[in-house]
């Protein structure tokens, strides 16, 4: 036996067992000649605590819920704030950042302070924030937090330092920008109104500077009362009042006249010579009826008033005012009136609010739109002004990855580089068109591609059966293309059966994924029990769609004894298409039907991906099929496998034949751990009791352990769901309890000693097994952890698994939870490693299954695989997650695959066409450790480090033991690999191979909703994702180098740039008033004039300023530096610029002394009164 070159430091003492023996009380076999031993696997393990670091990198998508919008003209950036407390601020593709509020209350209202790199955002706890966006993780630097009022309104005028804040009690207050403290200057609501007037104004809903003159304040009050306030006089100039409330003020900018929005649909033009009445009342929608009167109206609830240089007629854009009648049936609308031209633009979600972007940030200018940016409930667009026809630009960030909800994800990094090309050359034929041909106008910041940057690609599958791929490489997210898995299918017509039944639900709901990127093959399971299997191609093709139809319901009365079931394996007749197992009863014609019909025509498809087989489970005694809850590919076997809570199917997709249809049961042959006991046929068959059926009655020890740790019984886990969710997510679970392993329960036993809940009603034969599928960005669950019904849980565990006279609840289906291809093993006394396929369940336990494959590629292509169990069971806490194979020195081997060809590609009669396989099996990958290789597997509750082939457990961990792991899987990280795991209670933990020692162990997030549960997932090169929202990703990062270097890869939000100038209007039109007045706001609103606030008012908190702060905020020593250098340059500038003014400075000097000189000797011998 050799030796193997590399030592493991500490090895035996980083191990909680040391070597330890195989799991099943089994002595290990006699390794052969070739195989090492457990003594004989050293590894020099690279990985140590250091190069782990958790870090949000970026979050991509639409903001949840948004709330506000805000833009400044001269950076051209923009913000978002949202209903959590979240700001997205964005500007050219590349620069998108997100920050959010401690306190996750919702931003109300957002300022720029225009080109000078800063933010100020009111929230709905009634506090302002300051933040400066001249660093790349945006930081808070003040905080003026109001104990008494509520903030409703807040205006920063141009280029200064006073904020103006109206509150619901109808007070101005005034706020210092650069100390964030409140001036003692304050404009009251009964000094603004007349002193005759009897009711309170109402809220103050807008607050602006006259564009004549900055020393007027035009404050408008939510019950229709408008006041023009002379700040320098303390006094009214004028107020209006009108008897509808009013929504929004806007200015002509003369100074001259404004209009304001109201509550009854209607617009009111008010000129400042005569205040008595409004020059023009308009009602935009309404109609004057035969009566007389005026149609009603929804409110506009904002108006824009802007002039144009181009043309004399202004431009009055506006959201709502439509009439009652006709709002009923249309969709939510922007109206832009420019002369007698009115456009009305639909949109498909309500309008949250816009903002019309101009050339000039001077208020006293002609404003000249060229675009308005509609920010929507659930979308975000920007029209173009400047085309008659009013196009839409094409939006270059991803803000719509939840046009279908999103209902699962994947996530693959370092793939092939030629994958991105090719997928966006494809996907380019497929965007639309009639886009303004101009440029984005959200122009702002700067972005280059980071050093580290690799080919990475994320999947994300919907729930109308789309699937989408995403180019996620250098922290950005860019659509490449997209698939319709729905197009595979005929469309359900009324009244034809079960198809009918699906109408206007969800019935592609894609569950999950399965990718090759080098073979390109890829796979999608769907939520009607479908499995679709795409090829990849450049050309386009007619396709005749291969339909093949699987029976797959299995009851443990079927397997009289483990005897029986060994000596009668349910191997399918490769010629049929419906496998059934031995002694289950025989159905009607009006079972063996799918849920969804496959096209029977050929069907032309379009270069991509193109279907090549469809595998469908089909209805049994008017049972549904249940969810597919496991699935893998192996291009280089041509074999597709996957399972459920039934069994395990096994399909040839190069023969296009069913290899395999075993119930669970019957994967163990002889070596079934447990005693199943039998029951009469059909009894207590599948009931609905999921998700919706939770209860906190204590159920049997038995029972509970044999739900898995996840599963949600009892007091331990309680599940609260939205009412409108319950329904549903019983069926897009699949009737499974855990988000992971999703055991299936096919009844609910009479506990004694605890009252009988609500009786469950059996689903019957005509109900569809799904009503809505719900996304995984729409599910919430809460789980408090009990110690004492863990301990309980634990306790259960063990007894099912130490006693050899334990039971399986009979009422309980162990679901196969994970697969996987692979070259090992199959049995202990294998010299040489074959196919093998990996199988997991939710009972914790581990089968091989050995294939035999002809090699011959004429063959394979006619020959039968035959693959059968082989009696290998290996035992874990929980349901099984994961599997991994490591060479026996610790590097990762990949699966084999076959190299992609293009299957509709032309054909060389001199070069025939063959396949090309790669295999990595464990003896190719090592040079001198001989024969043989470690397989990972990781549970709910605990890994192990199996030697293959003597099966010896070599490491054991318990990874927790008061929650369960979610998702688990080997990646690899700093040119080594470990096992990332993210668990139910919001840590993500780490740990070495193949001796599973603690890397990192950080409470990360707690688990707040089953949304984040369904959705993460890790993948190489430290980096993860989950969806944060219904509507957005969030990408973070468990490597510190990619922590370190994370500052370098963020786009810059502000860039020095020049603020214009305002127009020189003319000698004549200065004298005649129209040039805007200026005044010093500091002499009247400074401590020294209008004194201090008072202290009860507002409390003053200032930012985090400490080092480690800054740090976290700068996300490390390189933003340190980086910022370090910025603030050099900015500091060479200035000298620059000081160097420059002292220069002019003392030539002005000296042209001054020699003036002086002059004038002196002119006067020097003159006297007194000659001068």
């Amino acid at each position: 036996m050799k030796k193997f070159r590399k030592v493991l430091d500490g090895l035996s003492s980083s191990s909680p067992g040391g070597v330890a023996s195989p799991s099943c009380g089994s002595a290990a076999g006699t390794p052969t000649a070739h195989a090492p031993t457990p003594q004989d696997i050293h590894v020099q393990e690279t990985l140590v605590s250091e190069n782990f670091q958790i870090c949000k990198t970026v979050r991509h998508g639409f903001p949840y819920q948004p709330t506000c919008l805000a833009f400044d003209p001269v950076q051209k950036i923009l913000a978002i704030g949202s209903r959590t407390g979240g700001i997205r601020i964005l500007g050219r593709p590349g620069v998108d950042c997100y920050s959010q509020h401690e306190s996750g209350a919702a931003v109300l209202q957002l300022q720029f302070l225009i080109n000078e790199g800063a933010l100020v955002t009111a929230c709905a706890d009634d506090t302002l924030h300051l933040w400066n966006l001249r660093q790349r993780r945006p930081a808070i630097l003040h905080s003026l937090k109001f104990n008494r009022e509520r903030i409703t309104f807040c205006h920063l005028p141009f280029q200064s330092k006073w904020l103006y804040v109206g509150t619901e009690r109808g007070n101005t207050h005034i706020v210092n920008i650069e100390s964030f403290v409140l001036s003692g200057y304050v404009i009251m609501w009964n000094k603004a109104i007349e002193l005759a007037t009897k009711a309170h104004p109402g809220p103050v809903v807008h607050l602006s500077d006259s564009p004549k003159d900055e020393g007027k304040l035009l404050i408008g009050f939510e019950s229709g009362t408008v006041v023009q306030w002379d700040l320098r006089a303390k006094k009214v100039d004028f107020r209006i009042y009108y008897d509808e409330a009013i929504h929004s003020v806007s200015w002509h900018h003369e100074g001259k006249q404004f209009m304001c929005s109201h509550s009854d649909g209607s617009l009111t033009m008010w000129n400042l010579r005569n205040t008595a009445r409004p020059i023009q009342i308009t009602y935009p929608h309404g109609k004057i009826l035969k009566d007389g009167r005026k149609e009603s109206c929804k409110p506009i609830l904002k108006v824009e008033y802007k002039t144009s240089r181009n043309s004399s007629e202004p431009y009055v854009i506006f959201s709502g005012g439509l009439s009652y009648d006709k709002s009923g049936g249309r969709r939510p609308t922007l109206t832009i009136m420019h002369g007698k031209a009115i456009t009305v633009l639909e949109m498909d979600h309500p309008i949250v609010e816009f903002l019309v972007l101009c050339d000039t940030p001077y208020s006293n200018e002609v404003q000249d739109p060229y675009a308005v940016v509609v920010l929507l409930e659930k979308d975000f667009i920007v029209v173009d002004l400047t085309q008659s026809n009013f196009p839409i630009f094409e939006n270059p960030y991803p803000m719509d990855i939840h046009e279908s909800p999103v209902t699962c994800t994947a996530y693959f990094a370092e793939c092939p580089p030629d994958i991105i090309p090719i997928l966006y050359s494809i996907g380019a034929k497929q965007k639309k068109t009639g886009y303004s041909h101009k440029e984005w106008p959200v122009s702002g910041g700067t972005w280059t591609l980071g050093s580290q940057t690799y080919p990475e690609i994320i999947v994300t599958g919907h729930a109308d059966g789309t699937v989408k791929f995403w180019d996620a490489s250098a922290i950005t997210l860019q659509m490449l293309y997209k698939l319709k898995t729905s197009k595979v299918f005929e469309k359900p017509k009324a009244g034809e059966g079960r198809a009918g039944e699906l109408v206007e639900e969800d019935p592609y709901a894609v569950q999950m994924v399965s990718w090759c990127p080098h073979s390109r093959l890829f796979c999608v399971v769907g939520i009607s029990a479908h499995v679709i299997l795409y090829r990849f191609s450049k050309h386009d093709a007619n396709t005749q769609i291969v339909s093949l139809e699987v029976r797959l319901q299995f009851d443990s009365e079927d397997v009289i004894s483990p005897s029986e079931a060994e000596n009668n394996p349910c191997f399918s007749d490769p010629s049929s298409h419906s496998p059934q197992p031995p002694g289950s009863p025989g159905s009607g014609t009006q079972d063996s039907l799918p849920c969804l019909k496959v096209k029977s025509r050929p069907v032309r498809m379009p270069p991509g991906y193109q279907a090549e087989m469809v595998v469908q489970l089909q209805w049994v005694d008017g049972e549904p099929p249940q969810q597919i809850t496991s699935l893998d590919i192996n291009s280089a076997y041509g074999l597709l496998a996957f399972g459920n809570c039934n069994g395990l199917t096994v399909v040839d997709f190069l023969q296009k034949t069913i290899l395999m249809c075993m119930g669970t049961l019957d994967l163990y042959g002889a070596a079934d751990p447990y005693q199943r006991l039998t029951r009469s046929p059909r009894k207590n068959r599948q009931s609905t009791s999921g998700l919706t059926e939770l209860s906190d009655n204590q159920v049997s020890m038995d029972m509970e352990r044999s739900k898995s740790p996840t599963s949600v019984k009892g007091p331990g886990r309680k599940l609260s769901l939205p009412t409108d969710l319950k329904t549903d997510l019983d069926h897009v679970n699949g009737h499974c309890t855990s988000p992971t392993s999703q055991p299936c329960s096919v009844g609910k036993p009479r506990i004694t000693g605890v009252p009988e809940g609500p009786r469950l009603t059996r689903r019957g034969p005509g109900r569809p097994p799904f009503r809505k599928a719900q996304s995984a960005a729409c599910m919430e669950i809460s789980l408090p952890v009990s110690s004492h019904t863990e301990e309980s849980r634990e306790n259960s565990f063990s007894r099912s698994r130490s006693s050899s006279v334990s039971s399986i609840d009979r009422d309980t289906k162990e679901s196969v939870t994970t697969l996987q291809f692979g070259e090992s093993y199959g049995r202990k006394g294998d010299a040489l490693p074959t196919a093998c396929l990996w199988v997991g369940t939710s009972l914790g336990v581990v089968l091989l299954l050995p294939i035999s494959i002809p090699t011959e590629e004429e063959e394979r292509m006619e020959e039968p695989i035959t693959m059968g169990p082989s009696g290998t069971v290996l035992m874990l806490k929980g349901s099984v997650l994961r599997f991994a194979f490591l060479d026996c020195g610790g590097a990762l081997i990949q699966s084999p695959y076959e190299v992609w060809r293009d299957p509709n590609g032309p054909e060389d009669p001199d070069r025939p066409r063959r396949r090309k396989l790669i295999n990595f099996s464990p003896s190719s990958s090592q040079e001198a450790c001989g024969d043989g290789h470690l397989a990972v597997v990781c549970s709910e509750k605990q890994a192990k480090v199996i030697l293959m082939p003597t099966q010896a457990v070599l490491f054991t961990h318990n990874i927790t033991e008061s929650s369960f792991l979610l998702r688990a899987d080997v990646v690899s990280v700093c040119n080594s690999v470990c096992l990332a795991c993210f668990c139910a209670n919001g840590h993500i933990m780490t740990l070495s191979l193949p001796s599973l020692r603690p890397l990192m162990d950080i409470n990360y997030l707690p688990l707040t909703d089953l949304r984040i549960a369904r959705t993460f997932v890790f993948t190489n090169g430290g980096q993860a994702l989950y969806l944060s929202s219904p509507t957005e990703i969030q990408r973070l990062t468990y490597s510190q180098e990619m922590t370190d270097n994370l500052q370098d890869m963020l786009g810059e939000l502000f860039t020095p740039i020049e603020t214009p100038e305002a127009q020189n209007k003319g000698f004549l039109k200065g004298f005649f008033g129209g040039n805007a007045q200026t005044f010093d706001r500091e002499e009247l609103f400074g401590e020294a004039a209008a004194g201090k606030a008072s202290r009860s008012l507002a409390q003053h908190i200032p930012g985090p300023m400490g080092l480690e702060n800054m740090k976290a905020a700068a996300g490390g020593v390189v933003g340190d530096l980086a910022r370090a250098r910025i603030a050099l340059d900015q500091r060479g500038e200035r000298l620059g610029e000081l160097e420059e003014r002292t220069a002019l400075m003392m030539n002005s000097a000296e042209t001054f002394s020699t003036h002086a000189h002059q004038v002196m000797l002119k006067h020097k011998d003159k006297k007194w009164y000659q001068l």
